[in-house]
């Protein structure tokens, strides 16, 4: 290899981690999080059947899409695994909403973010916009896992104005 060649490597974005990881079915409960259908969800129900003759106790999970609200089902061997996401929960500072609906975020180490929309939650959109125009400090927490993220939540900064 020369010293002259160039390499050139494209960046993905994600330096190559996982959306998710596996785990034993059998160990998911109610609360925790599974991937269903490829979408990110939040478990509201776990039955267990028993082994019957033909092979392994399943469990039949019910669970709710994190960002559309969807409800998914699934079954599933207990002793075979599942994909659970990677779910984080950020806050950012609320600077501005644009016309179109995109929020800039400030984050913690002091770079802009404007590549969020509005939530689609309808209560949630009125309480932010009311917020804004009210002049109030929000902060808005940011729901990501598998490549999507959303505006979850909403609190006003103690001691603003």
């Amino acid at each position: 290899m020369s010293s002259e060649e160039e390499h050139q490597f494209e960046s993905k974005g994600d330096a190559g981690c996982s959306k998710f990881y596996p785990q034993q079915a059998g160990t998911i409960h109610k609360g925790g999080h599974i991937v269903i259908k490829n979408r990110a969800c939040k478990v509201v129900e776990v039955s267990t059947a028993k082994p019957g003759k033909h092979g392994h106790a399943k469990c039949h999970f019910v669970a709710i899409d994190i960002f559309n609200g969807k409800k998914l089902e699934d079954i599933v061997p207990s002793s075979h695994n599942c994909d659970v996401p990677y779910v984080d929960r950020t806050d950012y500072t609320l600077m501005g909403i644009s016309d179109d609906g995109f929020v800039t975020l400030l984050t913690e180490n002091a770079k802009t973010k404007e590549d969020l929309k509005l939530p689609t939650d309808e209560a949630l959109c009125k309480q932010i916009k009311d917020g804004f125009k009210e002049g109030k400090e929000l902060v808005v927490s940011v729901m990501s896992a598998m490549g999507e993220e959303q505006i979850c939540a909403v609190k006003g900064i103690s001691g603003a104005k």
